[in-house]
């Protein structure tokens, strides 16, 4: 559900704030689960429907159309955006929420305060031609400055400085959180895609299972995940344990907790291509059904009909086409829970994907890093 919808929670950096709240340097607070996205799971499901034929092909058409969930982000945010650089490429601002409301409250624990937050964010860009991307994870502690946002009730939120990047989100919902995107890259989100977890675990269920190769044991109570190291056929509770823990392997850290998104995502999207399910016409149906009603999109990608012209333009990127890393951070000495954009290498990022290039190896090297690389590859 998106936080269009609900009321603003109590979190650090409200607007009107200048200094987040600190802990004491060193500790680690409990984590409160993020959760990897689909990604563009959604659009292939939903390119797959033009091959269902027969007389209750409208209906499903329509009734699938009914699932999707959409934000006016141009209506939010007005003119005051970066302009769109036209040369073929494409940027996808993918979010993660993680409302601890109905079904997602007994997977996500918490308190039920009706409010959504957004702790995965990555930014999807698309090369020209469409044949490869680069993926830049955004972490959600990085103290950032949150401009001043209009969400898509039309209340207007004042800017904050140093607050958690995730904070956006839970502020201003998906109109804020691009406007932080945008405000710190300086490129312009074309597309908008949002996904909850607990339609992120029954996506995985309706794979029938994601295959993953895990070098070292992972065990986390809090993220309910319990594996041995080896090769295993993750059920969609496994799956949304694995990209929630933060204890189970490495350092603890929510850098550590990327490197492990980012694994499963390849994962996934080798499965995706290679599963068949437009040979299926039942699965592809219950996968277009659980993907649409999973994902909020702009209002744009906002149909069927767009999702799948949208995924044809992407079925030629592969995941060994896909080029993932973290925005270049540095821990903040002045709490171990947070962390600091490294402004200079996060330019080579900016920069590298505005003229459409691969983003250079020095733009990574000497910055945080988690340590769960490699822990984690497609089975």
């Amino acid at each position: 559900m998106p936080a269009e919808s609900m009321p603003e929670p109590g979190t650090p950096g409200e607007p009107g704030t200048s200094v987040p709240r600190r802990r004491a340097k060193g500790s680690r607070r409990k984590p409160r689960g993020t959760r990897s996205k689909a990604l563009l799971v959604t659009a292939w499901t939903a390119a797959g429907i033009v091959v269902l034929g027969g007389t209750g092909a409208g209906y499903l058409y329509f009734k699938l159309n009914g699932n999707i969930k959409t934000v006016d982000i141009n209506q939010a945010l007005g003119a005051d955006r970066p302009l769109k650089v036209d040369n073929g490429s494409e940027n996808i601002l993918v979010l993660g929420s993680d409302t601890r409301s109905g079904s997602n409250k007994k997977l996500g624990g918490g308190t039920d305060d009706g409010s959504a937050r957004s702790d995965t964010a990555m930014i999807v860009h698309i090369y020209e031609g469409h044949k490869k991307a680069g993926v830049v994870s955004i972490p959600r502690d990085t103290l950032v400055p949150r401009p001043s946002c209009t969400d898509a009730k039309g209340v207007t939120h004042a800017a904050a400085t140093s607050v958690m990047f995730n904070s956006a989100y839970s502020t201003g919902g998906a109109a804020c959180a691009v406007k932080t995107v945008e405000s710190m890259s300086g490129i312009r989100m074309d597309h908008y895609i949002e996904v909850d977890f607990s339609g992120f675990q029954k996506l995985i269920d309706d794979l029938d299972g994601v295959r993953v190769t895990t070098t070292k044991n992972i065990k986390d109570p809090d993220s309910h995940l319990n594996l041995t190291a080896g090769t295993h056929t993750l059920d969609g509770q496994q799956a949304l344990g694995l990209v929630r823990t933060r204890h189970g392997v490495g350092d603890g850290s929510d850098l550590g907790r990327i490197q492990l998104q980012q694994a499963f995502i390849k994962a996934l999207v080798n499965q995706v291509k290679h599963i068949g399910v437009l040979s299926s016409p039942t699965k592809l149906y219950d996968l277009a059904d659980t993907s649409t009603k999973t994902v909020t999109t702009d209002s744009d990608l906002g149909t069927v009909k767009n999702l799948a012209s949208f995924a044809n333009g992407l079925k030629g990127i592969s995941s060994s086409n896909m080029n993932m890393v973290t925005m270049p951070v540095q821990y903040d000495s002045a709490d171990a829970n947070r962390v600091l954009v490294d402004k200079a290498k996060a330019q080579l990022v900016w920069t590298a994907l505005k003229n459409d290039r691969t983003i250079p190896k020095a733009a990574t090297k000497g910055t945080a890093t988690g340590t769960a690389k490699g822990v984690v590859s497609s089975g």
